[in-house]
């Protein structure tokens, strides 16, 4: 009978106690981490290349000029900053004996073609006398003799002229060999673009650089209206690359602007640096206008698009743990571990073949150690 009543007793007591502890365990459990999870959605997945080390933004033409003879400089008439035409005189030196040379070298041209046309005028003539001795010879008026001395005249005659004609082209030559040699005082831009630098004041003496010596070049000048980028590739990587293949840029004076390119050349040959991964070099286009002016040797860089999928399922990148896992955000907000059958690749997103369907949301981030397939979690944004 006593033990018939002590029974609820302890039944309170066990309950109030088992009370306690659960209320022990709540209030003082760890919460659920926060975590951040991806929505799986559709869209494009490239493989792409880039660049090893920056790439430099180059000039189509790109020109570093001097006279290619020595002297003083006597006209200088632009400035750094200038934009030329192609032709225009971007630096004289002095070269008044050229010049003289050049007026008799005409004055002489001139006086040889007096001569040539008086001497031509003189065997046309003797050539005419000539026809009609001939005639009086067959009419029986003179002798033969005559009419021979008049065909050696006129023979004579010819020979003058054409001695005349010879010495006419040699003072031709002459004026084109003084006119080299002006023209080698005078530096002309070979294309129109803008004056980068300029070495060298009004009386100073510029000379050519000597063979295997290189110096500053007189006039610096950039055709800016045509922009590529060269940037070296890793060696692994070259073969991919076709001419032709579409490419973006991305500059770092231009932060968040992205330009379309087209690969133009690749280097045929690999460069070998001491202490660095062998490259090699890969030059693209920019195939849209910018509505930015560029510069010439802002750094870049370069990717190369190998290959494109469009609309297809796809995962961030770093959401793929080992041996293509990922955990999946289940019922009851418990995380589900899974294995993707994945695709084409980069190192934003990943193609998704299998393993997933459109709108399951991932674990981002790997940070915690005790998050792992089972363990409740709490989401804190979703990514698209």
């Amino acid at each position: 009978m006593q033990i018939t009543k002590k029974l609820p007793r302890l039944l309170i007591v066990f309950f109030i106690a088992t009370l306690l502890a659960y209320a022990g365990w709540y209030l003082t459990r760890k919460p659920p981490p926060e975590v951040e999870l991806a929505t799986i959605s559709r869209g494009t997945v490239e493989a792409t290349i880039v660049n090893t080390r920056a790439g430099t933004v180059k000039a189509c033409r790109r020109a570093k000029l001097a006279p290619a003879v020595g002297g003083q400089i006597v006209k200088l008439p632009v400035d750094e900053g200038d934009r030329v035409k192609q032709g225009e005189i971007l630096l004289e030196l002095w070269n008044a004996d050229l010049v003289a040379q050049h007026e008799l070298a005409r004055q002489q041209l001139a006086t040889a073609k007096s001569r040539q046309r008086e001497a031509c005028i003189m065997a046309e003539n003797a050539q005419r006398e000539s026809i009609r001795t001939q005639k009086l010879v067959t009419q029986g008026f003179v002798s033969p003799q005559r009419a021979e001395d008049a065909d050696a005249n006129a023979q004579a005659r010819q020979a003058s002229c054409a001695a005349a004609a010879a010495e006419a082209k040699r003072a031709q030559a002459q004026i084109e060999v003084t006119q080299a040699n002006l023209d080698r005082t005078i530096l002309y831009a070979p294309f129109a673009g803008i004056i980068a630098q300029v070495t060298g004041e009004l009386g100073e003496y510029t000379m050519p650089s000597p063979p295997g010596i290189p110096t500053p070049p007189a006039i610096d000048l950039i055709d800016d209206a045509c922009l590529y980028v060269s940037a070296p590739m890793d060696e692994v990587d070259a073969p991919k690359i076709i001419i032709g293949q579409e490419a973006r840029i991305t500059l770092d004076a231009l932060p968040g602007q992205t330009f379309a390119g087209t690969v133009r050349r690749i280097a045929p040959y690999v460069t070998e640096i001491e202490k660095q991964a062998r490259t090699v070099d890969v030059e693209v286009n920019f195939t849209e206008s910018s509505n930015y002016a560029l510069l010439v040797g802002y750094s870049a860089d370069v990717e190369v698009i190998i290959d494109r999928h469009e609309h297809v399922l796809r995962i961030p990148t770093q959401a793929i743990r080992q041996q293509s896992k990922v955990l999946v955000l289940g019922q009851g907000d418990h995380l589900e571990e899974r294995t993707l059958e994945t695709g084409l690749a980069n190192w934003a997103f990943t193609e998704v073949i299998s393993g997933l369907k459109e709108g399951d949301q991932v674990l981002m981030s790997f940070d915690d150690e005790d998050i792992a397939a089972g363990v409740i979690v709490v989401p804190k944004t979703t990514q698209s």
